[in-house]
C-alpha cells in the first residue's frame, strides 16, 4: 500500500532556492522512488474550479502559473506523461461514493500542471517519468467533504498509484509581501503560525486516533488564529483530502490494514509565516495516535 501525503509546496522561488524543505523533499523522493510507483495522482491548491475536473491529456507540461519571479523560474520544465486510464478511475471512484457537491467528475485534456503539482514532482521524480493526473479541487465543499473525497480515492492507493495532496499549512501572502522583506529562509516565525501548528498537531493526532475527523475539519472555528494563518482556505483542503485517503473508506478496520500513522517530513517556516509542514500517511484506518512530530 501505498501512502498518501500532503505537501507545503511554498513560493516559486523554493524551486531555485531550495533551502532546506528542499533537502527534505529530496529525501522523501528517494524513499518514493524506491517504492516502484505506477502513477501519481496530484490535487494542488491552484486549481480550483466550482465543480470536479481530472486531466485526461497523454502528455503533460510544466505551467508557470505566476509572475515577477525571476527569468530562470521559467526555464522550468516538466513533462511528464499523462494517464487517461487512471483518469478514467479516478473519475469512477469519486461518482462512485455519491458524496453531495461532488457528484460528478469531468475531464480537461488541455489543462497543463500547475506550480502546486510540478514542484513536488521535480522533487520526487525529478527525471519526469512517472505519469501525472491531476484532480480539480473546489473550494467550496467544506472540509469534511474533502475527506469523503480522499476516502473515496483511497483504493487508488493499493493499485500503485501515489495520493498527493499540494498546498500550504499556513499561507497568509498579505503578510509575505507586505510589512517590510522577509527572507525565504530563515526570518523569525511569527508566534501565531505555531499555536496554530501545534492545534493542527493535536487535532491530527486525534482523528487518527479515533477516526473522527469532526473537529480537525472545523479547524476555522476551532484553531486559534486560524483566519490569520488561512485568510482563504484552498491551500489547507488538499490536507484533508491526504488525511482522508490515509483513514479510507468508512467501515475500514485498521486491525486488518494497519492503522494510519503519519510523519512530519518537513517543518521550515519559509518567510517567517509560509508554515512548509509536509506528512507522510502510511498505514489505513483509525487506531494509532502518533503525534506529528519533525
Amino acid at each position: 500500500m501505498l501512502p498518501s501525503l500532503y505537501i507545503s509546496h511554498g513560493s516559486p522561488m523554493l524551486a531555485i532556492d531550495p533551502g532546506p524543505t528542499g533537502a527534505a523533499f529530496e529525501a522523501l523522493g528517494a524513499r518514493l522512488r524506491a517504492q516502484r510507483e505506477r502513477a501519481v495522482l496530484v490535487i494542488s491548491a491552484h486549481w480550483i474550479y466550482s465543480t470536479l475536473a481530472v486531466t485526461s491529456r497523454e502528455r503533460q507540461e510544466a505551467w508557470h502559473d505566476f509572475g515577477g519571479f525571476p527569468r530562470e523560474l521559467y526555464a522550468l520544465r516538466y513533462d511528464a506523461p499523462g494517464s487517461p486510464e487512471l483518469a478514467a478511475r479516478v473519475k469512477a471512484l469519486v461518482e462512485a461514493a455519491a458524496i453531495p457537491g461532488a457528484g460528478f467528475v469531468g475531464y480537461d485534456d488541455e489543462r497543463p500542471l500547475d506550480h502546486g503539482a510540478w514542484m513536488p514532482m521535480r522533487h520526487f521524480f525529478p527525471d519526469a517519468d512517472m505519469p501525472v493526473v491531476q484532480l480539480a479541487l473546489n473550494p467550496y465543499l467544506a472540509p469534511q467533504t474533502q475527506v469523503a473525497i480522499g476516502r473515496a480515492l483511497a483504493p487508488l492507493r493499493d493499485e500503485g498509484v501515489l495520493v498527493l495532496a499540494s498546498g500550504s499549512f499556513t499561507h497568509n501572502l498579505q503578510e509575505v509581501f507586505g510589512g517590510g522583506r522577509r527572507e525565504q529562509h530563515g526570518s523569525a516565525t511569527e508566534p501565531y503560525v505555531e499555536a496554530f501548528r501545534q492545534w493542527m498537531a493535536e487535532a491530527l493526532d486525534q482523528a487518527l486516533a479515533s477516526g473522527d475527523t469532526r473537529l480537525i475539519a472545523d479547524y476555522r472555528a476551532q484553531a486559534p488564529y486560524a483566519r490569520r494563518a488561512h485568510p482563504t482556505d484552498e491551500h489547507l483542503l488538499p490536507f484533508y483530502v491526504a488525511l482522508g485517503a490515509a483513514l479510507g473508506p468508512e467501515g475500514v478496520r485498521a486491525a486488518t490494514t494497519g492503522p494510519a500513522t503519519v510523519s512530519r517530513v518537513a517543518d521550515e517556516v519559509t518567510y517567517g509565516v509560509l508554515a512548509m509542514d509536509s506528512f507522510v500517511f502510511e498505514g489505513r484506518g483509525a487506531g494509532a495516535p502518533q503525534r506529528a512530530a519533525a
